[in-house]
């Protein structure tokens, strides 16, 4: 009976094929510019030229040169070197508040779809009246309410972008708990918790990052949005969505000061929905 149960759990599991998700030009340039950045953000004490933080009000609003590549913003800080650090903080913030999201969505969604009846509508009803409220907005209460900085940005993040995991591992596990092998585990003796965790997590983990890859986007650019109006991180920490902010008042005078932060996080989130959408559309075997 052992032995058979062995076969069964082998039975079922989707295998990642990176070939297969790579072989596409767009989630190869998604995947390529995402390494990029995450190079960047590494590696950012040694690839930035100059200090971020410096202030030398002498050079303020210089044009791109050897050594200020991108320039200088202004307080005299080197625009490149700021951008590069900036990716650090806004891909930590944005991996932080995904991981936080997906503990908490996830395992809600998986008992919920699993057990079923009453606690499966009670959950539902939590996760309606979360889906229902516009996240940016509940984020934006929780995140005034607490008061400004980076740790009450996650927090407030966290609290509302849990849902919409919660809800696709639900209905992922309700097709997957009905499947003959999961019937045949429950037959042959194999516990709940390894059959959820150990099985059906298993088989709908390649949906949950398809769409957390997807969704880092919108949450880097959300937490550029809460910068840019005070509520996340605060200055001088060199993040996009502050340096947006600090050069609002130059956008006529010295426009590059906006420009460039902006383009990058276009280019970021673009990145990271070619990659997503490129894992959303990935071709598995069983």
């Amino acid at each position: 009976m052992n032995h058979k149960v062995r076969k069964l759990e082998k039975k079922g599991v989707m295998h990642f094929r990176w070939a297969e998700y790579l072989g596409d030009t767009k989630t190869r340039i998604g995947f390529g510019i995402v390494v990029i950045f995450v190079i960047l953000a590494i590696f950012a004490p040694m690839i930035a030229p100059n200090d971020p933080l410096y202030v030398d009000v002498i050079n303020k609003l210089q044009p791109p040169s050897r050594q200020f590549w991108f320039g200088t913003d202004n307080m005299g800080r080197c625009l490149f070197s700021r951008i590069v650090w900036g990716s650090r903080y806004s891909l930590l913030y944005s991996f932080i508040i995904m991981v936080i999201t997906i503990l908490i969505g996830v395992p809600i969604g998986l008992v919920s779809g699993y057990i079923g009846g009453k606690i499966d509508n009670f959950i539902m009803r939590i996760i309606d009246l979360f889906m229902a409220m516009p996240s940016f907005v509940l984020a934006l209460a929780i995140a005034g309410t607490l008061g400004p900085s980076g740790k009450n940005l996650v927090f407030a993040m966290s609290c509302v972008y849990w849902a919409s995991y919660a809800r696709l591992s639900r209905a992922l596990t309700i097709q997957v708990k009905e499947q003959s092998f999961i019937l045949a585990l429950k037959a042959g003796g194999c516990s709940h918790t390894k059959i959820l965790f150990g099985h059906i997590l298993k088989n709908i983990m390649d949906s949950i990052v398809a769409l957390a890859t997807m969704e880092i986007g919108g949450i880097i650019l959300s937490i550029a949005g809460f910068s840019f109006i005070g509520l996340g991180v605060q200055p001088p920490t060199p993040e996009w969505g502050i340096m947006l902010s600090d050069s609002k008042n130059y956008i006529q005078t010295c426009p590059r000061l906006m420009l460039i932060p902006g383009i990058v996080v276009v280019i970021v989130v673009m990145a990271f929905n070619l990659l997503g959408d490129g894992l959303k559309n990935g071709r598995y075997e069983r």
